[in-house]
C-alpha cells in the first residue's frame, strides 16, 4: 500500500513518514502498538495477544498504516504508527472497529467520504513536536490529496474505568460538543454510559477544557465533534468518546497560513502536534 506522496515526506534525514509497504512492516506496527498499550498503558491482553506480544486484529489486513521510522542506524526502527480505515475496505469486514462501541450509521450514511484513525502511539524518546508534525504531515496528505476525506472519526479516551471520576467532563463534551443528529454516533445500548451527568448551568467550561487530556483538547480545538454516549474498555482500562471531524473545519482555518508560511498545502493545526516537546509528549500520556 505504499503512497509515493507519504514516501516522499520526511522530517529530517533520520525520520520519515510514510505508509507500511510489506506484511513485515505492518507487524513492526502492532508490535510497537503492543508495546505502548500492554506494556506501557497496561491493557489487559488476551491469551493470543500475550503469546504474540502484538496489537493484531481483523482490521490491520484491510488498514494503511501511517508509521514513522528511523532511519539513523543500521537497520530501520519504526517509532510511530497510525491506523487509517476507509469504508470500503472496512466493509470488507464487516465494519469499522469503531462500530464494536458505537452505532455509526448516521456517519456511513451522511454522503460523505469517511475515514476512521485509530490506534496511534509513538515510543517515549520520539514525543517530540517535529516527530507528532511529521506524522500528521503524513495523515493531512492521505486525507486531503490522496483520498479526498471529508469526514473523519474515532474513539478518543481518558484514562480509567470510572464515569464519576470525570463526570464535569462528560457532561461538558455532552453540553458544548455534541454533533449534530445527522452526524452523531451513538453508544451502542449494552455500553452505554450516560455523559449528561451535570446540567449545563452547573459547569465551568474553561476549568474543565483545561482539565480534558490533552489529545481530545486538540481535537476540539480544531473543531471536533463528540457522538452521544461514553463507552468503557476494560481491556484498555479507559472510557471512550467518539470523535467526529468534518476536515473543511481543518483546512479553511489553517491552509492559507500554511501555504503562506511554508509554501506546502497541508495545513499542521498546533494543537495537534503542541508547540513544544513537552506539548507533545504530553499528548500521549495517561495521568
Amino acid at each position: 500500500m505504499s503512497n509515493p506522496l507519504l514516501s516522499a515526506i520526511a522530517g529530517s534525514d533520520k525520520v520519515s513518514v510514510r505508509l507500511a509497504k510489506t506484511p513485515a512492516e505492518i507487524e513492526a506496527a502492532q508490535r510497537l502498538r503492543y508495546q505502548i498499550f500492554y506494556d506501557e498503558f497496561g491493557a489487559k491482553p488476551d491469551d493470543t495477544v500475550a503469546a504474540t506480544k502484538l496489537d493484531a486484529d481483523k482490521y490491520d489486513p484491510v488498514a494503511d498504516h501511517i508509521i514513522v521510522v528511523d532511519t539513523s542506524g543500521d537497520v530501520e526502527k519504526i517509532v510511530g504508527t497510525y491506523r487509517l480505515i476507509r469504508k470500503e475496505p472496512a466493509d470488507s469486514v464487516g465494519g469499522f472497529y469503531t462500530s464494536n462501541e458505537y452505532d455509526i450509521s448516521a456517519l456511513q450514511s451522511c454522503g460523505m467520504s469517511i475515514l476512521e484513525l485509530g490506534r496511534s502511539c509513538v515510543l517515549p524518546d520520539y514525543r517530540t513536536r517535529p516527530v507528532l508534525q511529521l506524522l500528521w504531515q503524513g495523515i493531512a496528505n492521505y486525507v486531503m490529496v490522496d483520498h479526498q476525506i471529508e469526514l473523519l472519526f474515532g474513539c478518543a479516551s481518558f484514562h480509567g474505568t470510572d464515569p464519576e471520576k470525570i463526570s464535569e467532563q462528560l457532561s461538558y463534551l455532552y453540553h458544548y460538543h455534541l454533533a449534530p443528529p445527522g452526524l452523531r454516533p451513538t453508544a451502542l445500548p449494552d455500553r452505554f454510559v450516560k455523559m449528561d451527568l451535570h446540567p449545563k448551568e452547573s459547569l465551568n467550561p474553561k476549568k474543565i477544557f483545561n482539565e480534558l487530556p490533552p489529545l481530545i483538547k486538540g481535537y476540539l480545538r480544531v473543531g471536533s465533534m463528540v457522538g452521544d454516549g461514553a463507552v468503557i474498555d476494560e481491556q484498555f482500562n479507559t472510557i471512550d468518546v467518539c470523535i467526529v471531524l468534518q476536515t473543511h473545519l481543518v483546512t479553511s482555518r489553517y491552509k492559507k497560513h500554511y501555504e503562506r508560511k511554508t509554501g506546502q498545502n497541508m495545513p499542521i493545526p498546533e494543537e495537534l502536534a503542541g508547540q513544544t516537546d513537552a506539548d507533545a509528549e504530553a499528548l500521549f500520556r495517561r495521568d
